[in-house]
């Protein structure tokens, strides 16, 4: 703890600036806050929060598989997440067969649990601050000089905190906008295991239309455990491993929950950026949010089409299908709730503010001049670079197209067959899972409505040269959906890529000709270039000079108010947070009033026999009905309380994280946020902002009682009092 030296005090002795908006790092919390924790119902110390020499709440909380979080809930490292965490591995472990998406999964011994290739469990064991190493090493320096330094030193401090032969991996941090650095170290293990999930009518209840919603019903949860070796080391799959031996695990409370009662989220909120300008407000809300919408509504029109009347399907595409819709609706929801806020014009008066205390200043001065001529030049460009991500290679066979290129350039280069063979083995293994996981329908449909919506949408002067003039001279007139369908239906029938026979006999004989000729690498390979070749330098310029100015901007405001500053949180990098609040209704517009809780009768009152969003199993039916519900009843409601919100600041990569009482005992898990709150990357609203959770009786019910799993719940530590 000597390393930590008072650079972090401003990140982490600050008191919250609003209701209960912060993401705090738990291992240095300030009194101030630690007193309001105190105050809202914490009944913990310090130390039981974070502490480096004794167990404690920090030692139960991972990073589950690098996008999510998880906790530690047994002496035998079972882990609760989300479903939606857990839905890869359930698809993988899959088949038409044995559907545990479709019918759930519940392992009745460890023997029986699934192996989940590819999937870890990360643990925090330390935090150190580098910043003095990383920003000495940078004085003087500006542009992709300082960007060039910056990296080098803090992959240097990655090497030297990590330990490959103990599964150590450490990652440096960048607070306020590269004004502080931290370095997080980490234990991995990768033995990782299928334990149990509920169907997906209960995992995903209410689908795309309760997304983001409050009321929800949703049982958003799965089950893993985490192994280790005999001599309790971090060690890859193997049937001779053992369950974890966590260092700690939370107990679980069935006691229930009131309107008020305090709230505690650990976690890993993937990112946020609160200090966000009028710039770049007005960038998401014209250009980046509305563009990013319409294209994933179009990709995902396709696939259900596809997914709604053919199990197999559905079962192929779920995976991808739920990360695409996941944040369509939330952008859209984000840009709505950006101008109902006036977040631009909040903007728009900080910096006026900053810019009075700058003038005279040859720091800062200048900086939202310069700010704007950048957004200006870039602006241009911004939506051909959106339609690149996430239209043109929105197509899996386009996107694996374009991976090609490093086959193109070992061959064009005149490499050795060592180097071409290495870039053909590079592609491989990604070929393998794009034939797994392609359906040639709906990605056809997606070529070709991409292609005409980029002729329509994008400047004609930023197309590739002649792609067009060569799809009218062949294929028809290019404002005719019919000629793109036609074109589109062309590639697919004739790439090699689809092809086992023609793919072989490439990678035998690999020709550059035949891969510029093959169509799917044309089209991929015309938009990718022409992308490189003009416009990605605009991109890479603006990237520079928006985080230069970022980071002046945040030092500049420091510098402005330090009694401020010490008020002021970092954004979120998916490094461990805690945010603390209350359960609490909330009333979202006039003569609307939310309660806390949802229950049972919510879920049965939703209930549509054969819907794909609303249907159930018949168990889960039978014992709602006869209110067969055990221990886990509120005796208050005499029903299952299903979820409940609280007033936590959250974000992405919270998925999965536990919810804690005032006592340290897991109470639920937060798995989304509210409609009315979605700027909450940008701007937290202190008013409307809800964290929608699953309660953990809801969990036990349907391990216990659904799914006959009462090994599972025989290893926890139920807090009943």
């Amino acid at each position: 703890m000597k390393k930590i030296l008072l650079t972090v005090a401003l990140a982490v002795t600050m008191v919250r600036s609003f209701a209960d908006e912060g993401m705090w790092l738990p291992l240095l919390l300030g009194q101030q806050v630690y007193n309001d924790m105190v105050k809202r119902g914490l009944k913990l110390t310090k130390e039981q929060l974070y502490s480096v020499n004794k167990a404690s709440i920090k030692d139960a909380i991972i990073i589950f598989g690098g996008f999510c979080t998880g906790e530690i809930v047994s002496s035998e490292g079972l882990i609760f997440t989300n479903h939606h965490c857990g839905y890869d591995a359930t698809a993988n472990a899959s088949t038409v067969e044995h559907n545990y998406l479709k019918n759930g999964f519940w392992s009745k011994s460890k023997q029986e649990e699934i192996p989940s290739a590819g999937l870890y469990a990360e643990f925090l064991t330390k935090i150190e601050d580098v910043t003095a190493e990383v920003l000495d090493s940078a004085k003087g320096l500006s542009g992709l000089d300082r960007v060039s330094k910056v990296t080098a030193v803090t992959a240097a401090i990655n090497k030297r905190y990590s330990d490959e032969a103990t599964s150590t991996i450490a990652r440096v941090s960048s607070l306020f906008k590269g004004n502080q650095y931290l370095v997080f170290v980490y234990r991995r293990y990768s033995d990782i295991r299928l334990a149990g999930v509920p169907p997906e009518s209960i995992g995903k209840y209410g689908g795309d239309t309760d997304n983001w919603e409050w009321p929800r019903h949703t049982g958003d949860f799965s089950i893993f455990r985490v192994y280790m070796s005999k001599d309790g080391k971090p060690a890859e799959y193997s049937p001779e491993n053992i369950p974890l031996k966590p260092k700690y695990f939370l107990p679980v409370s069935i006691k229930g929950i009131k309107d008020g009662d305090y709230a505690m989220i650990y976690g890993y909120p993937g990112g946020t950026n609160r200090y966000e300008t009028s710039y770049g407000i007005k960038q998401k809300i014209d250009i980046d949010n509305p563009t990013l919408v319409k294209l994933r509504d179009m990709r995902l029109k396709y696939m259900f089409e596809q997914m709604k009347n053919d199990p197999a399907i559905k079962l192929q595409l779920a995976a991808d299908y739920a990360s695409i819709a996941n944040y369509w609706k939330f952008f859209d929801g984000e840009s709505k709730q950006l101008v109902k806020y006036n977040v631009y014009d909040q903007k728009k008066a900080a910096e006026a503010k900053f810019q009075t205390w700058a003038n005279g200043k040859p720091e800062y001065e200048n900086i939202f001049k310069d700010w704007g001529t950048a957004y200006d030049q870039w602006r241009p460009f911004s939506k051909h670079r959106m339609y690149i991500n996430e239209g043109i290679f929105g197509s899996p066979l386009l996107a694996y197209a374009a991976s090609l290129q490093q086959v193109e350039n070992a061959i064009v280069k005149k490499g050795s067959s060592a180097d071409i063979k290495k870039a053909l083995d590079a592609t491989r293994e990604a070929r393998t899972e794009l034939l797994k996981s392609e359906n040639k329908v709906s990605d056809q449909n997606i070529v070709a409505a991409v292609l005409k919506m980029y002729y329509t949408d994008i400047d004609k002067a930023q197309h590739p040269i002649g792609f067009y003039d060569a799809i009218k001279s062949n294929y028809g007139d290019l404002s005719d959906e019919a000629t793109y369908k036609k074109y589109a239906a062309s590639i697919f029938a004739n790439t090699m890529i689809l092809d086992n026979a023609k793919w072989d006999a490439f990678a035998a004989n690999p020709d550059a000709t035949v891969l510029q000729a093959d169509p799917a690498y044309a089209v991929a390979s015309a938009f990718l270039k022409n992308w490189q070749g003009k416009f990605l330098q605009n991109y890479q310029q603006f990237t520079l000079k928006n985080n230069e100015f970022g980071r002046l901007y945040l030092k500049g405001i420091r510098q402005m108010d330090t009694a401020k500053a010490k008020k002021m949180y970092p954004d979120a990098t998916f490094t461990m947070r805690v945010s603390f609040g209350n359960v609490k209704s909330y009333a979202p517009r006039d003569a609307v009033k939310y309660d806390y809780v949802t229950t049972m009768k919510g879920i049965l009152e939703k209930y549509q026999p054969g819907d794909y969003e609303f249907d159930l199993p018949e168990k889960l039916l039978e014992l709602a009905r006869k209110k067969d519900f055990g221990q886990y009843i509120d005796k208050q409601r005499n029903d299952l309380v299903v979820g409940f919100i609280t007033t936590n600041d959250i974000t992405g990569g919270n998925s999965g994280s536990p919810v804690i009482d005032g006592s340290g005992n897991l109470i639920g898990l937060a798995f989304d946020g509210n409609y009315e709150a979605l700027s909450h990357k940008i701007s937290f609203d202190p008013v409307y902002n809800r964290t929608i959770c699953v309660d953990v009786r809801y969990v036990l019910w349907c391990i216990d009682k659904l799914g006959g799993a009462t090994n599972l719940i025989n290893e926890l530590k139920l807090v009943k009092l």
